[in-house]
Order: C-alpha cells, then sequence, then structure tokens
C-alpha cells in the first residue's frame, strides 16, 4: 500500500526514520492507509517551518487571509465530499449522515473564521498622565500547535485550525493516530486555498514519539487540544513549564434534566439523540439523564423503546444511527464501566453488551451508585445512567455532582425552571428543550473542572490565540 505522506513546510515527506504505520479501519478491521511515523526530527522540522510561515503569514493584510479562508471553505463545499466523505467512514468510523454533517460544518466554520481575520479589534483607555495616549492592540502568537482528537476528525480539527490562522498564527498539526488521513487531506486543503506552504505542516505519529516531542518544542507559542482529560492535564502541565497559551477542550460528563411538565415520548427521542449520536464517542453526550420522578417510570419506559429501535447497519446506509467505537480498548473500558455499574447495584435496563466487531448495543443503567466510572468517568461510548430526582433543586444537585462541566441541558416548557437550571449548573453551556451536544461557529465551546481551560468558536477563539499589548505614547502637552 501506498504511504501517504506527511506534509512540512509545503512538501510531501517520509519520517526521516523511514518509518510508518497502518490505519486501521474500525468498521471492518482492514487497513486503510499507511502514513509516516514521525518523531524529534521531524517535529523540530516542522516547527521551524512553521515559524518562517508565522511571517510569510502574519504580514499578509486581513483581507488576504480572509479571501484564503473563504477559499478553503468554497473547496470544501464544492469538492468537500470527493475529498473527505470515504475517508471520514472508514478511518473513523462514522456514519454518512454524520460525515456529511461534518463536511457542511467545516464550511460554516472557515466562513466564520474568516470574518474574524478583520475583527481583531483593540481600544484605547485615559492614560494618567494627559500628555500620553494608550491603546491596547491584540497580536497573534506565533506558532500554535494542534493536537486534534479522532471522534470528529475533520470539523473539530477545522475549528481548532481556522480560528487561530484568522489571528495570524502558523500551525502545526498533530492529529489522532487513529485519524491521520483525513488531517492530511485538510492540509492539502488548505494549502490549495493559498494559505503560504510553510504556514501549516501535519505530522503524523504517536502521543509519546511525536505529541510530546511537538508540545515540548520550544519554537511552539501556545498548545490547541481536545481529547481526554489525562492528556489534557498531562499537555497543561507540561506548558506550564514553559508559561505557554494553552486552549483545551476536554471530557465531558454532561447531565440532561427531564423536567415534570416534559412529554415522556418526546424527552426519550431527544436523550436517545443526545448520547447514542456516533456512539456516544462525544464529549458532550448526555450520558448522565435526571428525570422529575413524576414522569420517570414512562420516560424510562420511552427510552428503552428508543434504544432498542435504534438502527444499526452498515455505515454507508441512511438509516444507520452509529457504527463503531474506534478500537478494542474503547469497546473494552465502556464494558467495564457497564460491569462495575451493575456489580455496584445499577439495573442494566438494555444494551450492555457487543452487538458485532466494535458496535457496542445502546445502553442504559438505572440508578448506578454514584461512585462508580459509569457515573462520574467518560465512558466516551453509547451508555446513559438514569437517576431520578424529588424535584428541580435536587436534580439540579444531581446535575453538579460531577467533576466535568462541558454542557448540560434541560427539558421543560417552563422557561422560569430551564433558565434557574442553566443558571445554577456548574457548566460550560447549557441549553434548554434540546440534549446536550449542541455547537456552532459562533458559540464559545469550553468548560469548566476537568473539561478544560479556553474556548473555541467564533471570537472566542481568535481572542484566545492572540495576546493583548498595551502600547503608550507621550505626544506632549496639549497646545493651550
Amino acid at each position: 500500500m501506498e504511504t501517504t505522506k506527511m506534509l512540512i513546510g509545503g512538501e510531501a515527506v517520509s519520517a526521516a526514520s523511514d518509518a510508518t504505520f497502518d490505519v486501521i479501519a474500525p468498521a471492518t478491521g482492514s487497513i486503510v492507509g499507511q502514513v509516516p511515523r514521525a518523531g524529534a526530527t521531524d517535529v523540530d522540522r516542522a516547527v521551524r517551518a512553521a515559524a518562517r510561515g508565522f511571517d510569510d503569514w502574519y504580514r499578509l493584510r486581513p483581507a488576504e487571509r480572509e479571501a484564503a479562508l473563504l477559499r478553503a471553505a468554497d473547496l470544501v463545499a464544492r469538492e468537500g465530499h470527493a475529498r473527505f466523505l470515504d475517508t471520514l467512514i472508514d478511518e473513523s468510523g462514522s456514519t454518512i449522515t454524520k460525515a456529511r454533517g461534518e463536511i457542511a460544518y467545516t464550511v460554516d466554520l472557515l466562513r466564520t473564521a474568516a470574518g474574524e481575520a478583520r475583527r481583531l479589534y483593540g481600544e484605547t483607555f485615559p492614560n494618567d498622565d494627559p500628555r500620553r495616549i494608550s491603546m491596547v492592540i491584540r497580536e497573534p502568537l506565533g506558532v500554535v500547535a494542534v493536537v486534534s482528537p479522532y471522534n470528529a476528525p475533520l470539523s473539530l480539527l477545522t475549528k481548532m485550525c481556522a480560528f487561530p490562522l484568522a489571528a495570524g498564527n502558523s500551525l502545526v498539526i498533530k492529529p489522532s493516530e487513529e485519524t491521520p488521513l483525513t488531517a492530511l487531506a485538510f492540509g492539502r486543503l488548505l494549502l490549495d486555498a493559498g494559505v503560504p506552504p510553510a504556514a501549516v505542516s501535519v505530522v503524523t505519529g504517536f502521543g509519546a514519539e511525536c505529541g510530546a516531542e511537538l508540545i515540548n518544542h520550544p519554537g511552539v507559542r501556545c498548545i490547541a487540544l481536545t481529547g481526554s482529560t489525562n492528556t489534557g492535564i498531562a499537555v497543561g502541565q507540561s506548558a506550564l513549564g514553559r508559561m505557554r497559551r494553552m486552549q483545551l477542550e476536554l471530557g465531558g460528563k454532561s447531565a440532561l434534566l427531564v423536567l415534570r411538565d416534559a412529554d415522556p415520548q418526546q424527552a426519550a427521542k431527544i436523550a436517545a439523540q443526545g448520547i447514542f449520536t456516533h456512539a456516544g464517542q462525544i464529549c458532550m453526550a448526555n450520558s448522565r439523564i435526571v428525570v422529575e420522578r413524576e414522569i420517570y417510570q414512562p420516560f424510562i419506559a420511552a427510552l428503552k423503546a428508543e434504544a432498542e429501535s435504534l438502527y444499526l447497519g452498515d455505515l454507508r446506509d441512511e438509516r444507520t444511527v452509529y457504527g463503531p467505537l474506534i478500537n478494542g480498548r474503547a469497546v473494552e473500558k465502556v464494558l467495564e464501566h457497564v460491569r462495575e455499574a451493575v456489580a455496584g447495584g445499577a439495573e442494566l435496563l438494555t444494551g450492555g453488551e457487543v452487538m458485532h466487531g466494535l458496535v457496542v448495543k445502546p445502553t442504559v443503567l438505572l440508578e448506578p451508585p454514584r461512585n462508580c466510572s459509569a457515573w462520574r468517568e467518560e465512558s466516551f461510548g453509547p451508555v446513559t445512567s438514569v437517576v431520578a430526582a424529588d424535584d428541580l433543586e435536587q436534580a439540579i444537585e444531581f446535575a453538579n455532582d460531577s467533576d466535568y462541566g462541558l454542557s448540560a441541558a434541560v427539558l421543560t416548557h417552563n422557561l422560569q425552571w430551564g433558565l434557574h437550571a442553566a443558571r445554577r449548573i456548574a457548566s460550560g453551556a447549557v441549553h434548554i428543550g434540546m440534549h446536550a451536544f449542541q455547537s456552532n461557529a459562533l458559540a464559545p465551546i469550553g468548560g469548566v473542572g476537568l473539561s478544560g481551560v479556553g474556548r473555541s468558536g467564533g471570537h472566542y477563539s481568535t481572542e484566545e490565540f492572540t495576546e493583548v499589548k498595551w502600547i503608550s505614547a507621550d505626544v506632549g502637552s496639549l497646545p493651550r
């Protein structure tokens, strides 16, 4: 099989060691590609290229950066299915519906970021000395290391790249070793759109040999990471050693509150979509559901029926709701969380076993012990826990029973109840009348607690990837 080479400084290259690794399709176990296995030498070369590319990119007029990002959006809109659709399905186990959604969202993200290139506003403030003026400007940071995940390998990567680029930074991308082909295709698309060749590099490899070398490289000024909390903590500790800027979007254990005025059937449909989309491999998935006791029984009956009705077939069949987990380790983690919860006293309402290959059946646990992994830790699979609450205040208390705080949701027709819960739940986002898995190109996505640091999306992203600088000037006394 021909190796898809890395992109460094605009050139397609092999690893310095000539080592490669296989990319495996989770749905079939077959090899869908082969990429270079980068190490320290390759990372150093990429960062040095990006340092040169920073000058090339930052010195462009904002209108020129905007135009390049708009051309990238147009390329995705016109050629996105040809460039990405099959790779997304094969490499990440996405359904065709989810893959199409990622491509469409990528267009939105690139167009939104393009506009941000013109909106790096500063401000002035009165200087204590009337002979002086003070202004505050925003400047790009330099080389940004982008460490991207496997679960939405195109759209999340785009969000992590487009806004730093809009602010004038250059990039070195290190994608998940599970999904390097999508990232390489995206890197080539940016160059086709006119981003200077040295401004974007993509290195493929594993965490210890490639990712760690990148985040510890002295030429990197900022780290953007979307991934697990454990990885985020390790990256954050390393980044603090050099006082680098960080934007970390990490794990979640998002709560969905179903209040007593909600329709149980409709709420169950929303809840199922919020946890089972992409097999729960979404950090904002509502993996905890808190239901007011008055409608608990009809809700769990409806959720069981909804879960058992999901169609899990071929990834290219539009009826298929979700496909495999990314690898065997992910499957074993989910099953272990279920076993632990049941051993601790939880009732297994449905699921809890492998359907075939790496596909785990939709799984619902009832009343798990509050100290078990299924309640406290991110399972990152198609499993949710349901508990009953006596009233709204107890539901909020249960929602806040977590070290994470990425997203949450409330199903109610009473806006006062919804807004009360939204203000009381410790989370980066709270959505009323929908599930917890929501995204928007302009929205500030990010969390509190173990869910991360900083925000991504819209101008919130560009602010994360710029430095504020105070400039003052002595202009002398005013004429009398």
